[in-house]
């Protein structure tokens, strides 16, 4: 069984106001960000405690596949939404994507039985963020059965894949932290999209090959204005990554991460 995920990026003025006849000195402040306000994008993203790749390590070890959908054969990826409260605890935890009632119920169970996050940052201060987290879920082939699923009357054909959880994820080298400020430092951002206005997060399927390079790779969650095209572009120009293995030997595995674009 493979997961995919990650989670998972991110201007404050003074002025002064001029003196008026006999009138005191007035100093603007930076306006602070609303106290309940909940964002998308913001200048430093909030993160798991422990860093992404454990987070990834504790859904990976804690799912449960419910046997209900393992019966009907339901397999895919929810994305679960939820919202990093300034305190790092989670709330308004939400299926965006339903996909089987039991698989979308194991998602949210995962998500909120989670570890605590480091909260997000903007405009100097702690803030409210939303979060998407895709949660995979693919059925695993019968140990030693030798033969893929086919339907009902048919025989198998062709090469048996046989789906496997990985002993250590796929991960960027040099970390997770460097492969996300080579991004940021690496963006263009499209002209049509700053006269716009538009930012927010393109979320990027791609696969990991055996040899670390990066295949297959392709927007699910799309901002148009050509932020997807800038976010296939970067991922295609990325670093190498360290492939996942599974029993000592590299194997492929599909990711899913966010390119995030802020003004």
């Amino acid at each position: 069984m493979k997961h995919v995920f990650r989670s998972l990026l991110l201007t404050a003025a003074f002025g002064a106001a001029a003196w008026a006849p006999a009138a005191a000195q007035k100093l603007k402040y930076p306006k602070a960000p609303a106290a309940a306000e909940i964002y998308e994008a913001v200048e430093k993203p909030a993160v798991p405690v422990g860093g992404v790749e454990a987070y990834a390590q504790y859904l990976a070890d804690n799912q449960q596949y419910p046997t209900a959908a393992l019966q009907a054969g339901a397999q895919g990826t929810v994305t679960v939404s939820f919202v990093i409260e300034k305190t790092g605890s989670i709330s308004s935890v939400a299926v965006a994507q339903p996909l089987n009632p039991a698989l979308d119920a194991e998602a949210v169970r995962l998500i909120k039985g989670g570890p605590r996050w480091t909260p997000a940052q903007h405009r100097g201060g702690v803030v409210r963020q939303r979060v998407s987290v895709p949660i995979a879920f693919e059925i695993p082939a019968e140990n030693g059965s030798g033969a893929a699923t086919t339907p009902a009357g048919t025989a198998a054909a062709g090469p048996v894949t046989q789906v496997v959880k990985p002993d250590q994820p796929a991960r960027p080298a040099g970390g997770t932290d460097a492969f996300f400020e080579w991004i940021q430092q690496h963006q263009q951002y499209p002209a049509l999209a700053r006269q716009k206005k538009i930012q927010g997060r393109v979320m990027m399927e791609f696969v990991v090959q055996k040899d670390g390079s990066l295949t297959d790779i392709k927007p699910v969650k799309r901002l148009g204005s050509g932020l997807d095209e800038e976010a296939i572009r970067l991922i295609k120009a990325a670093p190498k990554w360290e492939p996942a293995t599974y029993q000592g030997q590299p194997m492929k595995q599909k990711m899913v991460l966010p390119v995030v674009f802020t003004l």
